[in-house]
């Protein structure tokens, strides 16, 4: 009704292309305007300013011949004061921006092995970027952004690489528990020779200490009971010492039967076992 009165109304983020008897005239931003079309004028068209997108999916192969699909989103717009370009100097906007991102992928990606193009989508970015860029200026467009937003390699090639990736892991984490289990093997080493030092020092300090008591014993006894020699002493100490162990062994309630020298000879024996190898030690330590 309205283009029937000469009447026209523009939407916000879009112009119209207003011709004269199927010539160019006029590019009629938002709001209202009068057509009178009984003058030969009319709108052969509108033209949306907002910023669109495409996804292109360009399938190439690279350096190392894996085949990959790039895919890659496009956002653009009409540039409002070329809007007579970008609305008559191309047909289909989304064929030609798709027909120049396949051209410069299919250069840039076979340069690169597939790791590389992982590693470089900011560079195949700015490459398509800077292409269209110069190639859609002259038709009234301009590239807001250009992103690469994935790379597939062929399913085959992916289930190679986690296999890859999965047995370098693997290896790493053998790595680490060998090591681990090496520092126990150290540590625990370590741990049972500081326990045999502290053992021997222990034992060593025990002895001493039954040496010295046995030295202060005798020279006390000599000392208090006039007449004794320290063999006496001695004889005595050694018969005190053996009828506690025995007492000892008859007190525990998880000793079997013992056969022991039971006479009173044998203390005589006993003593002279150890006078002999404390002689023995003696003759051997000069």
């Amino acid at each position: 009704m309205g283009l029937a009165l000469g009447c026209l109304q523009v939407e916000q983020s879009t112009v119209a292309i207003k011709e004269i008897f199927g010539k160019y005239d006029d590019v009629l931003q938002p709001g209202f305007h009068c057509v009178p079309w009984f003058f030969g004028t009319q709108i052969a068209g509108y033209l949306s300013l907002r910023v669109q997108q495409l996804d292109v999916r360009c399938e190439t192969k690279t350096k190392d011949n894996v085949f990959v699909t790039v895919v890659a989103s496009i956002q653009y717009r009409a540039l409002a004061e070329k809007a007579d370009d970008a609305f008559y100097k191309l047909s289909n906007t989304r064929e030609q921006i798709q027909a120049y991102v396949f051209d410069v992928i299919r250069a840039c990606v076979p340069k690169m092995d597939l790791d590389a193009s992982f590693e470089q989508k900011k560079e195949i970015a700015r490459a398509v970027e800077e292409e269209l860029e110069k190639a859609m200026s002259a038709y009234g467009y301009e590239i807001v952004q250009t992103l690469i937003v994935d790379i597939e390699p062929d399913e085959r090639v992916k289930r190679a690489m986690n296999e890859i990736n999965a047995a370098a892991r693997l290896r790493v984490a053998a790595n680490e528990k060998a090591e681990a289990e090496k520092i126990l093997q150290i540590k625990k080493a370590e741990g049972e020779a500081e326990s045999k030092y502290l053992a021997g020092l222990g034992i060593a300090r025990q002895r001493q200490a039954i040496v010295d008591a046995l030295r202060d014993s005798v020279l006390a006894f000599s000392e208090n009971v006039p007449g004794t020699s320290s063999k006496d002493v001695m004889d005595m100490v050694l018969v005190t010492q053996y009828f506690d162990t025995l007492k000892e062994i008859g007190a525990s309630s998880k000793s079997n039967s013992v056969f022991v020298p039971h006479g009173p000879g044998a203390v005589r024996d006993i003593a002279s076992q150890f006078r002999d190898g404390l002689l023995q030690g003696s003759m051997t330590r000069s």
